[in-house]
C-alpha cells in the first residue's frame, strides 16, 4: 500500500477517535453539542447518553481497525477497504436519513482514502 493511502486511512482513524472522544468522554460538551447540532435539553437527557455512548464505542473500534489494518495485519489492504467501504456505506446512510452533509464530514476522507488504495 502506498504511503499516501497510509496517511490518509491514519487521518480517517483519528477523525473517528475523535468522535469516540465526544461521544464517551464529551457528551455533554459544547463541542459535542456542536458537532450534533444538539441542544442543551437532548444532551443532558440519560438515553441520549447512553446511545451516544454505545455509539462512541463502535467509532472508536472503527479507528482501532482501521490502525490495525495498516500496522499490523497481513491483509493490509482488504481489511483497510472493507472498513473505509462500511465508514462510507453509514455515512451514506446517514445522508440519506439525516443530515446532507454527512456523506462528506464523515465519509469524505474516507473515499478519498478508498480511491487512494487503487492505484
Amino acid at each position: 500500500m502506498r504511503l499516501l493511502s497510509i496517511v490518509l486511512i491514519i487521518l480517517v482513524a483519528f477523525e473517528f477517535f475523535y468522535i469516540w472522544y465526544l461521544e464517551t468522554i464529551m457528551t455533554k460538551s459544547d463541542s459535542t453539542a456542536r458537532v450534533f447540532h444538539l441542544k442543551e435539553s437532548d444532551q443532558t437527557q440519560p438515553v441520549v447518553q447512553t446511545l451516544f455512548k454505545n455509539q462512541g464505542v463502535y467509532n472508536g473500534l472503527i479507528g482501532i481497525g482501521l490502525i490495525y489494518s495498516v500496522t499490523f495485519a497481513q491483509a493490509t489492504l482488504e481489511i483497510a477497504r472493507l472498513l473505509l467501504i462500511g465508514i462510507i456505506l453509514v455515512a451514506a446512510y446517514g445522508s440519506w436519513t439525516s443530515d446532507k452533509k454527512i456523506i462528506l464530514t464523515q465519509g469524505g476522507l474516507a473515499i478519498i482514502a478508498l480511491i487512494t488504495t487503487f492505484f
